[in-house]
């Protein structure tokens, strides 16, 4: 949510602003900005796309190797120029750029008030550089120690990258519940809200830690402090990701190349980790963890958005291969509610970018009462890998379109071998079982690949109902889950409504909706509950409703029960929402597609969400 770009050293700096800010417009945003550090300080704003803010900074002052980028996620304030970042102080000497949200700011600002400083914004951001500038008029300390004592007074989350018309050779970043990565050059240094404006450029990477501030001069020194004055040694890392993942590879949007890498990331997911020949799995990164697992008395699982439809998927898994209890909770209801959790509970917390707000604070709230905590997330150095007690990397590599794809089916992959790793350790799992579910979800990576050949076929009922007002999901079991998931892929990308349902909950008021322009789109996977809901899309079509089938067991679906059908191959339940969740991302889509939407950026999504 939002994004940080920044550079200080001998090159030019407006080039690698721009083209950074512009790798980081998946995150999400709706104004940009820079400032840019020659003989006096230069800021350009523009409500809008980057390219609006380009055609402001076109034939004006573009000089500067010192500069900071943003674009911005409007929570304080409407989206418009004044209100987009860079914001300046009272004097304008010292200029901000923030992610975050300031909670104490109104307090903050009337303090400010009333010693004389005048807001030009309606931002929460704005208080900070005038924070800044008053600390130091009072003070006489340097930038560096200003930022530092000024965040003392921040309630909140930020990540924040400042200048100073009075301290040309340096920038001062600093985070606390939101991402920032230092790149490391010779003799240069880039700033990032992620690494994908950074990659580049270098792979020696710091990723700041939460009240951490950096100081940054322009012959590439970085001198780090906690916000308490206590100094820390950077840690270099390196970057493990390639250019070419974050490019578009030939794909028409970042989304559709997502969703046609998940043979591949899914593959990467289980690597190292699924052993056919000896029917076996392995999570090294919670193997110290494992006999306390097999011992635990419930598994909470906290989640946001997809995530948490992949947590809900762990549910099931969890409970039929482990035969443990498993709660599954939103991240934004378990952080604010008082949850019964103690030393024998394990919680498991899923974040696809490892930063989301509120899966973090639900994870601070587990600790502070006594849960073990692991982490699944995507991104090596989020503040998730850190924070939990163990936790597994997805390997899905980088996504940049909003609308998850690709992390949803390496998350459950994760929690598929998860489930049967706590199962066999309880041994609850019988022999045979434990070898077709092993098999089966050794071949996911190739019927993906079939299913993916179905494109063109999807794209073709996609076009029928591009004009739809809303649609209804149905699913049962595991794919109940997988409905939800399906209804909010379309209504995040195409705009109409959507919503996700057991499909036997259907009676009970949703079929009330159903007519001869409602489209149903139900999964009719083999197993148990088949003819259960046959019996459910013979309801839909006997009330004129339009039926899309996802199944695996199409001969034995009469012809007369839908309008379109879509077929998979067959696998065991536990792993069959890896194969059935495809052709619900490509039918989202192609819709929305044909709608004119724009699938990489949906309007008013963020990809990480990091404030409430």
């Amino acid at each position: 949510m939002c994004g940080i770009v920044g550079y200080i050293g001998k090159k030019e700096a407006y080039p690698i602003l721009i083209k950074g800010l512009k790798r980081l417009e998946y995150r999400g945003y709706d104004s940009s900005g820079i400032v840019l550090l020659s003989d006096d300080l230069f800021v350009y704003k523009s409500k809008g796309k980057i390219k609006n803010l380009e055609e402001v900074v076109k034939n004006k002052n573009q000089k500067g190797s010192v500069g900071i980028g943003h674009t911005r996620w409007a929570t304080h304030g409407a989206p418009t120029d004044l209100n987009a970042h860079p914001h300046f102080s009272e004097s304008q000497n010292i200029v901000l750029v923030h992610n975050g949200i300031i909670e104490n700011y109104l307090t903050l600002r009337q303090e400010l008030i009333y010693k004389g400083h005048t807001f030009l914004s309606e931002t929460d951001t704005e208080i900070l550089p005038h924070l800044i500038e008053e600390i130091q008029k009072n003070t006489k300390i340097n930038l560096f120690d200003a930022v530092r004592l000024s965040l003392q007074q921040v309630v909140g989350a930020y990540a924040i990258a400042v200048m100073s018309k009075d301290s040309p050779d340096e920038i001062i970043v600093a985070r606390k519940g939101s991402p920032l990565v230092i790149g490391v050059g010779k003799g240069e240094t880039y700033i990032a809200s992620d690494a994908s404006p950074i990659i580049e450029y270098t792979k020696d990477v710091i990723y700041l830690k939460d009240e951490e501030v950096a100081r940054i001069t322009s012959n590439g020194q970085i001198k780090i402090k906690t916000i308490g004055n206590i100094e820390k040694t950077p840690f270099i890392d390196k970057l493990e990701m390639n250019l070419e993942a974050i490019e578009k590879g030939g794909f028409e949007s970042f989304m559709l190349k997502e969703i046609f890498e998940q043979p591949r990331s899914v593959a990467d997911s289980m690597r190292g980790r699924l052993n056919v020949k000896d029917v076996s799995v392995k999570l090294g990164g919670i193997e110290a963890f494992e006999k306390k697992t097999s011992k635990a008395s419930r598994i909470i699982i906290v989640a946001c958005g997809t995530s948490w439809h992949s947590g809900l998927i762990g549910k099931y898994l969890f409970e039929d291969l482990a035969q443990i209890q498993v709660q599954v909770e939103y991240a934004s209801e378990f952080r604010y509610g008082n949850p019964v959790l103690g030393k024998d509970d394990f919680v498991i917390a899923i974040s696809q970018s490892g930063e989301t707000a509120d899966t973090l604070a639900a994870v601070d709230l587990a600790k502070k009462k006594g849960a073990t905590v692991l982490g699944i997330c995507n991104v090596v150095g989020s503040s998730l890998s850190r924070v939990t007690d163990a936790g597994c990397y997805t390997h899905a590599g980088p996504e940049i379109g909003v609308a998850s794809t690709k992390t949803f089916t390496a998350q459950v992959t994760v929690l598929v071998i998860m489930a049967i790793r706590l199962g066999i350790l309880k041994n609850t799992i019988d022999q045979k079982k434990l070898k077709n579910i092993i098999i089966d979800l050794s071949s996911i990576p190739e019927k993906i690949e079939e299913i993916l050949e179905l494109d063109q076929k999807i794209k073709d009922i996609a076009k029928i109902y591009k004009n739809s007002k809303n649609a209804l999901y149905l699913g049962r079991g595991y794919s109940f889950p997988v409905a939800l998931e399906g209804a909010l892929k379309l209504k995040e990308i195409s705009y109409i409504h959507a919503e996700g349902y057991p499909a036997a909950e259907m009676k009970h008021g949703p079929i009330a909706l159903i007519d001869e322009n409602m489209p149903v789109i139900a999964l009719a996977l083999h197993g148990e509950q088949f003819d259960k809901i046959l019996n459910n899309i013979q309801e839909v079509k006997a009330r004129s409703g339009k039926v899309v089938v996802i199944t695996d067991n199409a001969q034995k679906i009469p012809k007369n029960l839908y309008d379109h059908l879509i077929e998979i191959p067959q696998v065991i339940g536990p792993v069959s929402p890896l194969l059935s969740v495809i052709p619900l991302q490509l039918l989202s889509y192609h819709i929305a597609r044909f709608r004119g939407c724009n699938v990489d950026q949906p309007r008013n999504l963020a990809k990480s969400v990091t404030v409430e």
